[in-house]
């Protein structure tokens, strides 16, 4: 027995299998044996790499299943997306129709046209604004609200246009502005003689004209959102004519931001006060427009200045964005 296990431990077969155990050093000439509790040396990059390997299929796993989470996520956003798109519209037509069917019928007496809210802007208008134009005594008196809602419209719009269209240095927007600034013709017609020659004819007869029909507006037809479509158009025309580089020494991004917020601030404000101390009967302190005077409207004359600013902003900012994306 004693010979058998001499030639057992003298085989291959169990000097191969002590190697698998790690009992042996299979660098070593005569294979010999080690203690049990001993592993052989590994090299930290083999180990790393082996850790490595190992992590692998458990690191893909994960990737694998997050994106299909992802990806059914995803499909189920837009089903319920769609279905609520559809549901919203559905709602809106319905509220719509029943609004329109509850109208009273043509020529009724409790028809809008022939009842005594007209009688009083056509009867009083004059002496409780003090405007001879009866319809901007009308939106920016009994409706000055409608007509603020109407301004914060357009900020918001102005707003959500810089969202979709703005190029940032982040997206690679210098990248495209560089690369539209090589075409001097198409983003930046500096070179265009004729246009800049009309332009500095036109620009100031234009700016001049547009704020005429606003500071003109509650004793002519004109106002806010008349007047400030014409100051855009102006600014519209300069930019065409001597490019941004020119237009940014006046009329910045900063320029835009904070004229607008003033204007809608103070419109707010001054029509809020005006509205608190009509309705509780008190003496506002602002004194009421004399027919025929440019400068005595009440708050009529800043309320059309305010508007017009928005207006004008909001074109040119519309313009800028859709141009090159930014101002």
């Amino acid at each position: 027995m004693s010979r058998q296990r001499d030639h057992y431990k003298s085989s291959r077969w169990y000097k191969f299998i002590q190697w698998v155990d790690g009992e042996t050093d299979p660098l070593s000439r005569g294979m010999e044996a080690r203690p049990a509790w001993h592993k052989p040396e590994r090299d930290e990059g083999a180990a790393k790499k082996e850790e490595k390997s190992s992590q692998e299929p458990v690191a893909r796993a994960q990737e694998g299943g997050s994106q299909i989470l992802k990806t059914r996520g995803i499909r189920w956003f837009q089903r319920v997306y769609r279905i609520m798109s559809v549901v919203l519209c559905l709602s809106i037509i319905l509220i719509l129709l029943w609004t329109v069917a509850c109208l009273p019928p043509f020529g009724h007496a409790e028809n809008p046209a022939n009842n005594e809210v007209a009688a009083r802007y056509i009867e009083r208008g004059l002496q409780e604004t003090g405007a001879v134009n009866i319809v901007t005594g009308m939106i920016l008196d009994y409706r000055a609200f409608d007509t603020f809602g109407e301004s914060c419209v357009l900020f918001i719009a102005s707003c959500c246009v810089l969202v979709l269209l703005r190029l940032d240095s982040e997206n690679g927007g210098d990248r495209r502005r560089k690369g539209l600034e090589e075409n001097d013709r198409v983003f930046e017609p500096k070179n265009d003689v004729i246009l800049q020659k009309c332009a500095c004819v036109l620009v100031p007869l234009i700016f001049i004209f547009g704020i005429y029909i606003i500071l003109n507006g509650h004793l002519s037809p004109g106002g806010g959102f008349s007047g400030g479509a014409v100051l855009g158009s102006g600014l519209i025309l300069y930019l065409n004519a001597f490019g941004f580089k020119r237009t940014e020494r006046f009329f910045t991004e900063k320029v835009y931001r904070r004229v607008t917020l003033g204007a809608l601030t103070f419109y707010c404000l001054a029509k809020s006060y005006s509205f608190f101390t009509g309705a509780n009967h008190l003496k506002s302190g602002i004194p009421l427009g004399t027919p025929g005077a440019i400068i005595s409207s009440g708050l009529i004359l800043p309320l059309n200045i305010c508007v017009g600013l928005v207006v004008a902003c909001t074109m040119y900012a519309f313009y800028t964005l859709f141009r090159k994306g930014g101002m």
